[in-house]
């Protein structure tokens, strides 16, 4: 419905009553939504437009947008949740799992067909024919497509699980999706394992009687590889019901140590990367961390720990794995009861604790060519400086509620995120279309009404009738709310509020005089605290301890004896190479060669 462009036809604001009856609506279509969370979805008081437009086949479609984002769509007089919606409340509709590469398919415009369903452990929801049902991929329970059963799951089963199974209606990166904030899906654990659902999709095929020749019940793996090609396998998984009409039987499993070995070495490169991350991980809590090391934060576990676990001539790279992000496996991990992980510090995860008594722990065996438990744990603060990188830091601008007329015209909404460069864009774009370049001196720009409203404070409206080019832009970037975006090495970017705060070092006096230098703020570049302790009391000689920072929650401060930011200038800069505008306090440093 949505796989190519819509237009927009007409949009508005919804009014006291007619909120009130669409939220009765909301309820009687969906009676599974608590009173709170109807009220969380049809507020009262907070924005809440809805949007008339016409598909590319020319259906009149209703939209209900949220803030900025849409939450329900009307069809022919019936409602529909979007994926935004579906991201909240997961388990709104019953849900049909379908392996990752299917999504690409959906998201142009293909259908569901029944191939492409995984079968869980517990069997497939009970649905009629017309059911509205969610889609999610394997080993994610956050939904990425909605659709409209096209037979009942006993239908479903008696087809042998071939034909079409939902209609689909609306998709994540389709393009009603990517008129709200274009968020990712969450990350939610699956209620049964991956390998658990795709050992029961094989074995459900083989109960219904699969065809001599085809795939045993772990072939789900083969099949997602070939959904990745652009021939015949992708329609294969979408609706070739003979799904493995022209592929020879592959030869039965046998227990001999030479048929495992080629087993293995068949493994797609998925599989292969997933494999040395379970490797590694499991490596590194046995061998390499200590439960004095926790918290220990998420980055250094796999810049530092991980990283030394990897045998020589492989290398970790988590876009490769299955899992695409590290705290997605990690997540993975903490559902399998290994470890925890907690947001100590906003947007900076740290592990909390580890259960070392977890049986996949303790039966894993050092690898050949490893030492002990007891190796590199002397050099751990070294080892860590060198695989510290140095967060990318990007200023990033939100479109505020009274910036919103200047942005409009550009297609920005509130709360819309820019770069510095597409600010200036905007209004460059914005003072030309209006022709507002002085004829007589183009290095001012003449301010019009929505300039005035926009940048200007009430004492200047009346004086100031022209700006010039850099002083319109810094006002305008004044007037926008401060954002910034960090990213870590091998991890994806983040979005926090605000500017970052810098690492603020200062010099306190303690009694008899003695001086202590404080720095704080060291989570939110990605460093470990007690890293940065262990590795100053080193260089200087002197004693360092770690303790809670006052005023702010979860956070920790290092703490060590006399005026050591000569040497810590020197470690943040040139070791850690740290840009000089997020360190405050560096000129705090004792002036040298004046002993006399």
């Amino acid at each position: 419905m949505f796989a190519r462009a819509f237009r927009v036809r007409a949009n508005t604001n919804i009014k006291g009553s007619d909120r009130r009856k669409l939220r009765s609506d909301v309820a009687a279509a969906f009676p599974t939504l608590s009173t709170e969370q109807l009220a969380e979805l049809v507020p009262n008081k907070e924005e809440l437009n809805v949007i008339k437009i016409h598909s590319h086949k020319g259906e009149a479609i209703t939209v209900y947008m949220n803030h900025r984002n849409p939450i329900l769509f009307e069809a022919e007089k019936v409602l529909y949740p979007t994926v935004y919606t579906l991201w909240v409340y997961p388990d709104l509709l019953p849900a049909f799992a379908t392996w990752p590469p299917v999504l690409q398919k959906l998201v142009g415009g293909a259908d569901l067909m029944l191939p492409g369903v995984v079968v869980p452990p517990s069997g497939l929801p009970r649905v009629q024919r017309g059911t509205l049902c969610a889609v999610t991929l394997l080993g994610n329970r956050a939904p990425v497509a909605v659709g409209v059963a096209t037979m009942s799951t006993e239908e479903m089963l008696a087809a042998g699980m071939k034909g079409k199974g939902f209609a689909v209606l609306h998709t994540h990166l389709d393009h009603l999706w990517e008129y709200g904030d274009k968020s990712s899906p969450p990350t939610l654990a699956p209620l049964v394992t991956d390998s658990a659902a795709k050992e029961s999709a094989g074995d459900e095929e083989e109960l219904q009687g699969k065809e001599p020749g085809s795939p045993e019940p772990e072939q789900p793996v083969d099949i997602r590889d070939l959904s990745l090609r652009d021939r015949d396998t992708g329609a294969e998984l979408l609706g070739k019901e003979e799904l493995h009409e022209n592929r020879a039987a592959e030869p039965a499993e046998d227990a001999s140590t030479e048929e495992q070995q080629e087993a293995e070495d068949s493994r797609t490169p998925q599989e292969q990367m997933d494999a040395l991350f379970h490797q590694c991980f499991f490596h590194a809590l046995k061998c390499k961390v200590k439960k004095s090391d926790l918290p220990l934060l998420t980055s250094t576990f796999l810049g530092s720990h991980m990283v030394s676990c990897c045998p020589a001539g492989k290398q970790l790279d988590i876009k490769k794995s299955s899992y695409k992000k590290f705290s997605k496996f990690l997540q993975c991990m903490q559902h399998q009861g290994v470890l925890q992980v907690k947001e100590l510090s906003r947007g900076v995860e740290s592990i909390v604790d580890v259960d070392w008594k977890h049986p996949d722990i303790k039966a894993f065996a050092v690898p050949e060519g490893f030492s002990s438990a007891s190796t590199a744990q002397d050099s751990k603060s070294e080892d860590r400086e060198q695989v510290y990188h140095a967060p990318e830091i990007i200023p990033l601008y939100g479109v505020s509620t009274k910036m919103i007329p200047l942005f409009q015209e550009s297609g920005h909404r509130k709360g819309s995120i820019l770069s510095s460069s597409e600010v200036r864009n905007v209004i460059i774009n914005y003072v030309k279309s209006n022709e507002l370049v002085d004829e007589t001196n183009k290095n001012f720009v003449k301010v019009n009404a929505i300039l005035c409203d926009c940048l200007l404070d009430k004492s200047e409206q009346d004086e100031i009738s022209h700006l010039k080019w850099d002083e319109l832009l810094s006002r305008c970037l004044e007037r926008l709310q401060p954002l910034h975006q960090v990213t870590f090495s091998g991890q994806e970017p983040v979005v926090r509020k605000g500017n970052i705060e810098p690492i603020d070092i200062s010099i306190a006096q303690r009694s008899s005089n003695k001086k202590v230098t404080i720095i704080k703020n060291l989570e939110l570049y990605g460093l470990d605290p007690q890293c940065v302790a262990n590795t100053l009391q080193q260089k200087v000689q002197a004693s360092a301890t770690i303790s809670p920072t006052p005023g702010a929650k979860d956070r920790v401060q290092v703490q060590i004896q006399g005026n050591q930011i000569h040497h810590l200038a020197k470690m943040l800069l040139e070791e850690y190479q740290l840009p000089r505008k997020y360190i405050q306090g560096l000129e705090k440093a004792p002036k040298l060669g004046r002993k006399k």
